[in-house]
């Protein structure tokens, strides 16, 4: 149960006036007001580098406004903190996964708020404390289980749950379904409803705008750090949303193709299989075809991936690329033979965070920046990452920028920028759009045009078929590990899709991932 409110229900939850915040000489919110009620769905959206995740830092604690007034049940406040803003019931379930890995599930729902009797940590009550919060969210989590040995779908179960043992009055839910399949989306979305029957003020950052129609009921608009509108949610249409968004007219979700694909074959595997994981796999990737991979999650369509790139190993099977059979032990087999993988979690398996978006750009391939002496030329790199900057869009006040301090969707293009730079034969990206504003989704979806327009080989990975039925040429379906169909994306449907991925025999034993340490990543 939430706690109690205060008798005077009329008056908004959460108000901010004028709030503004810097970092050095970047202005990151100016003069931004929003007001949250009691019960109330209230969604802000913009474009990646809106100001979306600073503000709503700001509220739980994390960064100190420069100006402004923030007002909470009523009365002024300065949140001092995390502690002060979960004392007050603002609690925040970040984009970004923050669970210890090698801790249980119990263990981090209760993470500094453990139960103890007398001197010890009282584990009955923790794990019972955490098995009510699993249970409320509907889904099947062992509290036992160590976080590291579960998929990324329910490591995203298990923040919420965290958040929930925590008794919001406001939460503040940051893309709770960016890495959630349909059936786990949809039960948070259940939840979500749940909260708001009992009074909790909701904050709801997606970039899944369909997904807003079922549960929202204002949206405020930022844009480039500023306020733009707020919209009773019944009264406007997703069109003009992004329109407020981007500040002009986003007629066409993808883009139109201007890619050729090839009969020649430049990536295939035959009998691919990793015992637990997936297989045997047979697939074909054409030159200059964009090939999606759709599944439910679990299905093994990462895994595949990952194998393919040397991240794991496989038990048996064969890769050719361009006809020549490759032996891949590991990344930098890959990366040397062109094949690149963008990987659904950025911050760990695609940047060093905390080196610059210049030497991100350039990590996989030091040798073009480098003198005969091999060391690194620094202006021959900032003019290299300059190149892919302004080619790709990026937003960061200059090259030297650290990478953790760009948004996610500046984050992905650094990336992509990195194998651009290499000059991979076949890209394989893995749910590339995740947690990735509309205008920003658009840019990636023409640079994985252009790359396959181009001869490369581009492989999507993504849980949205939309997006599949939008972009790719052909789709393999994956089902359980195994290759259940491929279709021509022209001639069939979302059902058709669905179709091949659902029905399936009892799902095989969930490997460990290896662990590695990408060179150049």
């Amino acid at each position: 149960m939430s706690p109690p409110l205060r008798d005077d229900q009329s008056a908004p939850l959460l108000r901010t006036l004028g709030v503004c915040k810097r970092f050095d000489n970047v202005v990151a919110l100016s003069g931004v007001a929003l007001e949250v009620r009691r019960g109330e769905v209230h969604a802000i959206c913009g474009e990646n580098g809106a100001g979306k995740s600073t503000l709503m830092k700001i509220l739980s604690g994390v960064y100190t406004p420069d100006e402004g007034e923030i007002h909470f049940d009523g009365e002024p406040v300065r949140i001092g903190g995390l502690a002060h803003a979960q004392a007050l019931g603002i609690v925040m379930i970040h984009q970004e996964l923050n669970l210890v890995p090698h801790l249980s599930v119990a263990e981090n729902i209760w993470l500094g708020r453990e139960p103890r009797r007398g001197w010890f940590v009282d584990r009955g009550r923790q794990r019972d404390g955490a098995r009510v919060c699993l249970q409320r969210l509907g889904v099947d989590i062992d509290p036992d289980a160590q976080v590291s040995s579960l998929s990324i779908a329910q490591q995203q179960m298990v923040e919420i749950a965290k958040a929930l043992s925590m008794q919001a009055r406001l939460l503040i839910m940051d893309e709770p379904t960016s890495s959630l399949g349909e059936a786990d989306a949809a039960r948070m979305l259940k939840v979500v409803q749940d909260l708001k029957r009992e009074g909790v003020g909701i904050l709801y950052i997606s970039h899944r705008l369909d997904e807003l129609d079922h549960i929202v009921d204002r949206v405020t608009v930022l844009r480039d750090g500023q306020y733009i509108a707020t919209r009773d949610w019944a009264r406007t249409s997703i069109n003009e949303i992004v329109s407020l968004m981007v500040g002009r007219e986003l007629n066409q979700q993808f883009p139109p193709a201007t890619r050729q694909p090839r009969s020649e074959v430049m990536l295939k595997t035959r009998g691919l299989r990793r015992e637990g994981a997936f297989g045997p796999v047979d697939f074909e990737l054409r030159r200059g075809e964009i090939l999606g991979f759709a599944g439910l999650v679990g299905a093994g369509r990462t895994e595949v991936a990952r194998a393919i790139f040397g991240a794991d190993p496989v038990d048996a099977g064969d890769i050719e690329l361009a006809g020549e059979r490759l032996r891949v032990r590991s990344p930098r087999d890959a990366i040397a033979a062109g094949i690149a993988y963008v990987s659904e979690d950025r911050k760990a398996h695609g940047l060093a965070v905390k080196m610059s978006v210049a030497q991100n750009i350039t990590l996989a391939h030091i040798g073009a920046v480098s003198n005969r002496l091999g060391f690194i030329d620094a202006s021959r790199e900032r003019a290299t990452a300059q190149h892919y900057i302004e080619q790709l869009g990026i937003r960061t006040p200059t090259p030297d920028q650290p990478a953790r301090l760009l948004s996610g969707g500046n984050q992905q293009k650094v990336v992509i920028a990195k194998w651009l730079l290499r000059r991979a034969r076949v890209v394989l990206f893995d749910e590339p759009t995740r947690g990735i504003d509309v205008g920003a989704r658009y840019a990636i979806y023409e640079l994985m045009d252009q790359l396959a327009a181009q001869g490369v080989g581009v492989v999507l990975i993504s849980s949205d078929l939309p997006e599949i039925m939008g972009l790719t040429d052909r789709v393999a379906v994956f089902r359980q590990g195994q290759l259940a169909g491929t279709l021509q994306t022209r001639d069939c449907s979302q059902q058709d899709i669905m179709q091949l991925a659902s029905f399936a025999p009892s799902p095989l034993p969930k490997p460990q991932p290896a662990a590695f340490a990408l060179q150049g990543s």
